[in-house]
């Protein structure tokens, strides 16, 4: 059942959070490579991209805290954070497959199996987003959920979605409206693979030199020969036949020229940059002063608004004042040289203590040993001298 039909021409709506969000096809036949959310992990583009967002994402540290007369104050982490689903799925890898899953999916969705004494969920097992389907039927404020046949109560369920749109309880499948681009490199893919593993042959000429056949004689050397060559088999001739592969290298040019412009597509549909999965980008190649740049400008526009989403959700396991933030400095990580220069000034500024810089170092503060080898060593800065009072 498509996703898109219309709400009243049903007697409730169910929405499939995988295959069925495919936005409908003509009524032609395009192609002959079915795209799901699985079989277009085929495509080396989705799986650098969605590689490339659920690594960052999953490495960020998760801290939890809660503000106490304005200031921020950093607190235990409770066991949903460290192991969310199970001591089997500690945080990266719980995290690492449900942002997989919304960057492809559009959402990712798991049962409570434990709750805590607040009633709060204490494990959630993830479930595979193609067995799952969101129900939410006429008349009812809420959402029930269909996974594996069985249904569940949406207060039994954990439910988090991207790409969101007025009138949909669940988020858009990138994949979905990627799925001609994505099915078109895959053709290609399969072409290639018949071509050169199969036999595969591109349109080609089969010439008698010796003599002019005939309509039925035409007729009968073509199917023995394509009989032949489709099952990779050998074609057995006299001396007077001769086979030229008149497309084989245009078609090798347009095989990869579509490999090259279907990356990028999958770079724009999957929110990375294509430059940071290599794939081919038109124009003038983007250079950044510093790795720092790039970085911040990857966070800024293309993970930020996912990390916002995902500590909001997140949030909902922590009883209340408490949040949770993910770290992303280790994204913004300078070079050595940038890093000494940024601690000197915020030192020189008393933006920070010394003790504060080493921190950032990871540093332990000075001891009263290290104290007095600098004061040894460099002196001790001399007070300035108080201007002599004015009779």
């Amino acid at each position: 059942m498509s996703l898109f039909t219309p709400r009243r021409a049903r007697r409730h709506a169910e929405s499939h959070v995988d295959g069925p969000l495919i936005p409908p096809r003509g009524g032609t036949r395009r192609g002959t490579v079915n795209v799901t959310a699985d079989s277009a992990m085929r495509h080396s583009a989705v799986w650098a991209s969605l590689r490339l967002r659920a690594n960052l994402v999953s490495t960020f540290p998760a801290d939890v805290y809660r503000d106490v007369n304005g200031i921020q104050i950093e607190m235990p982490k409770p066991p949903i954070i460290v192991a969310p689903g199970g001591k089997r799925w500690h945080y990266p890898e719980w995290m690492y497959a449900s942002q997989v899953d919304m960057d492809r999916a559009g959402n990712a969705i798991g049962i409570i199996t434990e709750v805590n004494a607040l009633g709060l969920p204490a494990r959630i097992d993830l479930q595979a987003i193609s067995a799952c389907t969101v129900i939410h039927r006429k008349n009812e404020d809420f959402l029930r959920y269909r996974i594996d046949g069985k249904e569940y109560l949406e207060d039994k369920v954990w439910h988090e979605r991207q790409y969101v749109v007025a009138g949909l309880d669940v988020g858009l499948s990138p994949i979905a409206y990627a799925a001609w681009s994505i099915g078109e490199y895959l053709s290609i893919q399969d072409f290639a693979l018949d071509w050169f593993g199969a036999g595969g042959v591109p349109k080609a000429r089969l010439r008698n030199t010796q003599k002019k056949l005939d309509t039925k004689e035409a007729g009968i050397i073509k199917d023995r020969w394509k009989a032949s060559i489709s099952n990779g088999d050998l074609f057995v001739h006299g001396h007077d036949w001769e086979y030229d592969m008149m497309q084989a290298e245009a078609m090798g040019l347009e095989w990869i020229e579509a490999r090259k412009a279907g990356a990028s597509d999958i770079a724009r549909f999957l929110d990375v940059p294509g430059d940071l999965i290599e794939a081919a980008v038109s124009g003038s190649a983007i250079t950044y002063a510093s790795i720092t740049q790039r970085n911040l400008q990857l966070l800024i526009m293309h993970l930020g608004p996912a990390v916002t989403r995902r500590e909001t959700n997140l949030s909902r396991l922590l009883p209340k004042p408490r949040y949770l933030k993910l770290n992303t400095d280790a994204l913004l990580r300078m070079d050595p040289e940038t890093r000494a220069k940024v601690i000197g000034l915020r030192l020189q500024s008393k933006q920070i203590a010394p003790s504060e810089g080493r921190a950032l170092e990871n540093l332990p503060p000075f001891t009263e040993a290290q104290i007095a080898e600098i004061e040894k060593l460099y002196g001790v800065p001399r007070a300035a001298e108080k201007p002599a009072a004015v009779a």
